[in-house]
C-alpha cells in the first residue's frame, strides 16, 4: 500500500490576527507549492526515510533531525496508545517550499506527514486528534504552541484559532474574488529570531487596537463587507518590529498600497510579503513589480494565489 499527501502553503497571522488567523493558499496556475509526503509499507526490519524535492538540499540529511521522521515516531507512539501495532514503512518527504519562508514550511511537512500516515492506517485518528499531534510537533520546532499554520494547511480556507482543545479552529468566510500575491525574496528570517524581536509586554492601547481590528475583521467577513474587512488588516503586534528584518519591505508595502492593494503585510514571521488585489490584472501588476524590486536572488519567487479551501489532500 502507498499513500501520497500534498500539504499547501499558508499565511500565518494575516496581519490582523497574530497567532490567531491562518490562511491556506494555492497558485492560480495549478502549481503544487508545498510539501508531499509518501508512505509505503516496507518489508525491511526497520523504518526508512528519504528526501527529495526542489528545497530538500536545505534540510538536514540525518533523519533523526528531520521533522517528518519525528512525525513518524510520534504517530507510532500515538498508535501504540490506542493499542494498535505500527508497521514498518518507508516515508519520503518531497520538500518543495523553502524553510524559514513565512509560508508555513514546517507546517507543510508536519501536516503532509500526519495526514499521509493517518490515511495509510485507514484513519485511526479523527480531525481534532490529528490537529493536536500537529500542534505538538510545531511547538517543538518553533518553541511555542500555535496552530495558525497547521490548521489552515490541514483544513483549508481561513481559520480562526480558538482556545479550546476540543474545537481548535473555526472556519471564517473569505472573499472569493480576491487574489493573494505572495513574494518570497530569498533572505533568511528564522521564526526564532522573528519571535525574539517582539517585546515581552504591550501597552493597553495596543491590546485594545488589536482586539478591535480582529473583531472588526471577523464581523466584516461574515457580513461580506470586503472594504471594511481589508481596511482592518493591520498588524500592530509584530510588523512594527519585524519589518526591520526584511529588506525593502516598507518600500514594497508603500508602493503596493499606493497602487491599489487592498492589504499588504508580512506572511507569518517573514520574509515573504503578501498583497491582496481585487482583480487578476492588478495582481499581475503587483507580481511584475515585486519580481523586479522585492526579490533578492534568482531563488526568490512570486505567485498569484487564491484561497485554497481544500487544504491537505491525497495526490
Amino acid at each position: 500500500m502507498s499513500v501520497s499527501v500534498f500539504a499547501p502553503i499558508s499565511v500565518g497571522n494575516v496581519s490582523v490576527g497574530f497567532d490567531t488567523l491562518g490562511l491556506c493558499l494555492s497558485p492560480i496556475d495549478g502549481a503544487l507549492v508545498g510539501d508531499i509526503v509518501t508512505v509505503n509499507e516496507d518489508s525491511d526490519s526497520q523504518d526508512g526515510f528519504f528526501l527529495s524535492g526542489s528545497h530538500s538540499h536545505k534540510l538536514p540529511k540525518d533523519k533523526e533531525a528531520n521533522i517528518v521522521w519525528r512525525c513518524l515516531l510520534r504517530f507510532n507512539k500515538a498508535l501504540s496508545n490506542k493499542n494498535l501495532s505500527p508497521k514498518k514503512v518507508k516515508i519520503t518527504l518531497e520538500k518543495n517550499i523553502p524553510v524559514s519562508s513565512g509560508l508555513g514550511s514546517s507546517a507543510c511537512s508536519v501536516v503532509a506527514a500526519f495526514v499521509a500516515l493517518n490515511e495509510f492506517y485507514e484513519s485511526p485518528f479523527d480531525q481534532t486528534e490529528l490537529l493536536l499531534l500537529m500542534g505538538e510537533l510545531e511547538a517543538e520546532i518553533s518553541g511555542s504552541l500555535h496552530y495558525d499554520n497547521v490548521a489552515p494547511c490541514y483544513l483549508g480556507g481561513l481559520q480562526l484559532m480558538l482556545n479550546d482543545p476540543k474545537n481548535i479552529s473555526q472556519s471564517i468566510p473569505t472573499f472569493d474574488d480576491c487574489y493573494w500575491v505572495i513574494a518570497y525574496p530569498d533572505v533568511v528570517v528564522s521564526t526564532k529570531a522573528a519571535r525574539e524581536i517582539l517585546p515581552a509586554e504591550y501597552s493597553r492601547q495596543t491590546l485594545i487596537e488589536f482586539g478591535q481590528n480582529l473583531a472588526g475583521f471577523i464581523d466584516a467577513s461574515y457580513r461580506r463587507d470586503k472594504q471594511q474587512a481589508f481596511k482592518l488588516i493591520k498588524d500592530v503586534v509584530a510588523e512594527p518590529f519585524r519589518k526591520s528584518l526584511i529588506p525593502n519591505f516598507e518600500q514594497a508595502q508603500s508602493k503596493l498600497t499606493n497602487s491599489g492593494a487592498l492589504a499588504v503585510g508580512i506572511s507569518g514571521s517573514g520574509p515573504t510579503l503578501f498583497a491582496v488585489a481585487d482583480s487578476v490584472e492588478k495582481a499581475q501588476e503587483f507580481r511584475d513589480w515585486l519580481q523586479l524590486h522585492y526579490l533578492q536572488s534568482s531563488d526568490g519567487f512570486v505567485h498569484i494565489c487564491k484561497v485554497d479551501n481544500t487544504g491537505a489532500r491525497i495526490v
